[in-house]
C-alpha cells in the first residue's frame, strides 16, 4: 500500500515493495537474529501493535503467562483483541468476521490519504522448531476493509510477501519463496483473509524453498489456531444444562456438563479441580458433583461432606463460578474445550494459549492468587499458556512471580 497519512501504515518495511525486489533483500534494518533454542511446541512469543488502536510502535514478548494491567483506556483489551483476531485470521475467518468495527482499530488522530485510506498494522513472532518466524499485516480500514501487505519472515529472509498493486481487484499480488531457477512463485490472493494461512493450500513443497515456506508458514498457523477465548459468564453458568459433549463454550455457560465429562473421564483433573475449589470456594468442598436431573438436564454442586446438603451452582457467588470456571481450563486441554486446534501436529506437539480478558473480574484476593499459582503451574510445563488483562490487585500479586511477566501499560 501506498503510504497512509498518520496511520502508521507507511512505518511497515516496504511490504508495498514491488514483490521481486521485496523477496530478493533482507527486511531492513532486521539483521538475522542468532537463533536461540527452538521451543519445542509452536507459540506466539512476541506481539507487535504498530499501529492498533492506542498503541503505536508496541512490542510485547509474550511468556509462559502474561498479564497486561494498567487503568482504563490503556489498551489492556485491545491488545488481547489483536491476538483473538490473528488467531481468527490464522483459523481461515475474514477480515470482516475478526474486525466487525475495524475504523475502532484505527490509530487515534489518523489522518486518511487523499484518497481518504485509513488502516492499522499488527503482527506477531511464533517460536517453534523452524525457529522465529514474523508475521506483519497491514491492513485497510477506509473506506473498504481489506488487506494491502502481508510479510512473512524468517532468520532475515523473506518467505512471503503481497501487496495491493490494483484497488479495483478484490486481491493482493503475492510472492513467496520457490528456490531454483524459478526463485519466487507470484499469484493473487483474496484480499480478506490471510495469506500465510492459505499458503499449505497453495505451495506444492517438491523444493528446498517451497518447504522452508511451509514449514515456516504451518509453525505461525498452528500456535495462532491453538487459542481458546474465554470470558466466564456466572449469569449464564448458574442454570442445569442439556448434556452434551463436554466441550467448555468460551462464556463457560456449560460448566455442568464439562465438569460430568472431567468427572468420568479425566479423574487427576477432576481431583486437582477440586482441589482447587478447597480454596476459591466458601465453606467445605468435598467433591465437585454431578446430578442427573429428571428432565434430563444436568446439575453441578459442591459436595459439603457426609451430613451437609450440597451447594448447587446456582447458589454460588459469581467470583466462586468464575473461579472454578478459568481453574479448569488452566488444568484441562484442547479436547475439553469448544476449539478446533490444528490438524497438523499431535495434541501432545502443541501449546494452548488461554486469553483472558478481565482474568480477576470478580475474583477476590485469595481466588486471584490460586489461579495465578495453578497458571504457574500448568504453564511451566509448556503445554498451556496464558495471556490475559488484570487489575493492579492481580498484578501486584503477580510481580516477582516466576514464569510470570507483568506489561504494565501507561494511560
Amino acid at each position: 500500500m501506498e503510504a497512509t497519512a498518520g496511520t502508521g501504515l507507511a512505518e511497515a518495511p516496504a511490504v508495498d515493495a514491488p514483490v521481486s525486489e521485496a523477496l530478493a533483500h533482507d527486511t531492513p534494518g532486521d539483521p538475522a537474529p542468532a537463533r536461540p533454542v527452538a521451543h519445542q511446541r509452536p507459540a506466539v512469543t512476541e506481539l507487535r501493535l504498530s499501529a492498533f488502536g492506542r498503541h503505536r510502535a508496541a512490542v510485547f514478548p509474550l511468556g509462559p503467562v502474561t498479564l497486561f494491567a494498567g487503568p482504563s483506556g490503556s489498551g489492556k483489551s485491545q491488545a488481547l483483541g489483536a491476538y483473538e483476531a490473528l488467531a481468527g485470521l490464522a483459523s481461515g475467518a475474514t477480515l470482516e468476521t475478526v474486525f466487525p468495527d475495524p475504523s475502532a482499530r484505527v490509530p487515534e488522530r489518523a489522518v486518511p490519504d487523499a484518497q481518504r485510506r485509513r488502516g492499522f498494522r499488527i503482527g506477531c513472532t511464533v517460536d517453534g522448531p523452524a525457529g522465529p518466524v514474523r508475521l506483519d499485516l497491514a491492513v485497510q480500514a477506509e473506506p473498504t476493509l481489506r488487506v494491502v501487505g502481508e510479510r512473512l519472515v524468517q532468520d532475515g529472509q523473506i518467505l512471503l510477501s503481497t501487496a495491493l498493486r490494483d484497488p479495483g481487484r478484490r486481491s493482493v499480488q503475492a510472492g513467496w519463496l520457490t528456490g531454483g531457477s524459478v526463485g519466487v512463485t507470484r499469484a493473487p490472493l483474496p484480499d480478506d483473509r490471510l495469506g500465510t494461512a492459505l499458503l499449505p493450500l497453495r505451495v506444492a513443497g517438491s523444493t528446498a524453498g517451497q518447504r522452508r515456506v511451509l514449514s515456516a508458514a504451518e509453525q505461525v498457523v498452528v500456535a495462532l489456531r491453538s487459542v481458546f477465548p474465554c470470558d466466564p459468564r456466572p449469569e449464564r453458568m448458574r442454570a442445569a444444562v442439556a448434556p452434551g459433549a463436554g466441550r467448555l463454550a468460551g462464556d463457560c455457560a456449560n460448566l455442568a456438563d464439562v465438569l460430568r465429562r472431567t468427572r468420568d473421564e479425566c479423574g487427576t483433573r477432576h481431583a486437582l479441580l477440586t482441589e482447587a475449589a478447597r480454596t476459591g470456594c466458601a465453606g467445605p468442598v468435598a467433591a465437585l458433583a454431578v446430578r442427573d436431573l429428571a428432565d434430563g438436564s444436568v446439575a453441578a454442586l459442591l459436595d459439603r461432606g457426609p451430613g451437609r446438603p450440597g451447594t448447587g451452582l446456582d447458589r454460588l457467588g459469581s467470583g466462586e463460578l468464575r473461579f472454578l470456571a478459568l481453574a479448569l481450563v488452566l488444568l484441562t486441554g484442547p479436547g475439553v474445550l469448544a476449539m478446533e486446534p490444528a490438524a497438523e501436529l499431535l495434541s501432545a506437539r502443541q501449546a494452548l494459549t488461554v486469553l483472558a480478558d478481565d482474568f480477576d473480574r470478580g475474583l477476590d484476593r485469595r481466588q486471584g492468587a490460586e489461579l495465578l499459582r495453578l497458571a504457574q503451574l500448568c504453564c511451566a510445563r509448556g503445554q498451556v499458556r496464558l495471556v490475559a488483562a488484570v487489575g493492579e490487585g492481580c498484578a501486584g500479586t503477580a510481580r516477582g512471580l516466576p514464569g510470570v511477566s507483568v506489561v504494565d501499560l501507561a494511560p
